[in-house]
């Protein structure tokens, strides 16, 4: 049998195979789709930065523009001190409650994608419907919380110009929507890898 000379440092026919065989990897070409998912990787990331300064703009301008408004036509004392009517504190906080209600809650949910895949990988079509339910129930109980403690009129010990009881009701409705943002999401995390598993199992059932 012929054999071709080996030149000097030049790895023999033998080292070659045994090369090939244990490192089958290296000689393999890498995905097709490898360099796509890179672009689409830097797309993304593209996309929500320009997301988070265009959110972070708008709130900019929202906080100047009620300054503003709070600054021109708020009553002064003779001594240049503000008098902020009750129902500029009043509406102030609703807004930002239903900021926070808008806000905070897909951006908790955003972070626990990964989460909920990994609960549902085996019906993750139910996993995402799981996740509008909890959304469409969050923003109901949302929209109660806020209706419920909604003032029209000032309160009891409320006068027409904001007081310390006001802002300590108005500061204690921001730290509510909070601790049931807080509870319902420390609830769906313990309670979605029970109810995913309770889905696997009934799933391998029905297919027997």
């Amino acid at each position: 049998m012929n054999q071709r000379p080996e030149t000097p440092g030049e790895p023999s026919e033998v080292e070659r195979r045994l090369y090939d065989a244990l490192d089958a990897a290296a000689t393999r070409p890498p995905a097709p789709d490898l360099f796509e998912r890179v672009l689409g990787s830097i797309a993304d990331d593209r996309v929500r930065r320009r997301r988070i300064l265009r959110t972070a703009g708008v709130l900019i301008v929202a906080i100047s523009l009620l300054t503003a408004m709070v600054l021109l036509f708020t009553p002064r004392t003779v001594t240049g001190d503000l008098l902020l009517e009750w129902w500029i504190l009043e509406l102030f906080a609703n807004v930002l409650l239903i900021g926070l209600a808008l806000w905070l809650g897909p951006f908790i949910k955003r972070f626990g994608r990964a989460y909920a895949a990994d609960v549902f990988h085996d019906n993750p079509q139910t996993g995402k419907s799981y996740i509008v339910l909890t959304d469409i129930v969050y923003y109901l109980i949302f929209t109660a919380y806020i209706l419920f403690t909604i003032s029209f009129q000032p309160r009891e010990d409320w006068t027409h110009f904001v007081v310390p009881a006001q802002a300590g009701f108005e500061a204690a409705r921001l730290g509510g929507i909070l601790l049931i943002i807080g509870v319902l999401h420390g609830l769906n995390i313990i309670l979605m890898p029970i109810l995913g598993r309770l889905f696997s199992l009934n799933r391998k059932l029905s297919g027997r």
